[in-house]
C-alpha cells in the first residue's frame, strides 16, 4: 500500500484503542486550545481571531501527539512523508476545525450570546468525530509494510 492510498480498515480492537488514544490527545488539545483562546481573549484580541489561532495551537499539538501515540503503528521515518501527513493534517483536519469553530463560535458567542469559553467545547465536540474519521483513513495512512500496534 502506498502513503496516499486509503487506510486499511482495523479490528474493532484496535479502533476502539485508537479512538480512546485520539480522545486522550484530543482532550490534551481542548486544554491548549481554551488556554490559547482564555490567554487571547483577556489580551482584548477579538474572539474570532483568538479562537483561529487558539485552533491552530492544538492542530499543531496534536498533529504531534497523533504521529507519536494515536497513529504510531503508521509512522514514518522519512522527513518528505512526514510532512505530506503534516500538510493533510493541516488540510483536512486544521480545516475542519477552523470552519468549524469559527461557524459554531460566529453562531453560539456572536447571535446566541453565549459565554466564550463554553461555546468553543460546544464547537471542538462538533468537529472531534469528523476529525477521527478523517485522521484515520486520510491523514494517517498506513505506510508500506506496517502492522497495527
Amino acid at each position: 500500500m502506498t502513503e496516499t492510498s486509503i487506510a486499511p480498515r482495523d479490528d474493532w480492537k484496535t479502533l476502539g484503542r485508537r479512538w480512546l488514544k485520539f480522545n486522550f490527545v484530543g482532550a490534551l488539545g481542548i486544554g491548549v486550545q481554551l488556554a490559547a483562546l482564555s490567554l487571547l481573549t483577556r489580551a482584548g484580541v477579538w474572539y474570532l481571531a483568538a479562537t483561529a489561532l487558539a485552533v491552530e495551537a492544538a492542530v499543531l499539538h496534536n498533529f504531534l501527539w497523533h504521529e507519536r501515540m494515536t497513529w504510531r503503528d503508521r509512522a514514518t521515518p522519512l522527513l518528505h512523508r512526514l510532512l505530506g501527513r503534516f500538510l493533510r493534517f493541516q488540510l483536512a483536519n486544521g480545516l475542519i476545525s477552523l470552519l468549524g469553530n469559527l461557524l459554531m463560535m460566529r453562531l453560539l458567542v456572536g447571535a446566541l450570546h453565549l459565554p466564550v469559553l463554553w461555546a468553543n467545547l460546544g464547537a471542538i465536540a462538533a468537529c472531534g468525530v469528523l476529525n477521527f474519521l478523517v485522521s484515520d483513513q486520510l491523514v494517517f495512512v498506513a505506510a508500506e509494510g506496517s502492522t497495527p500496534d
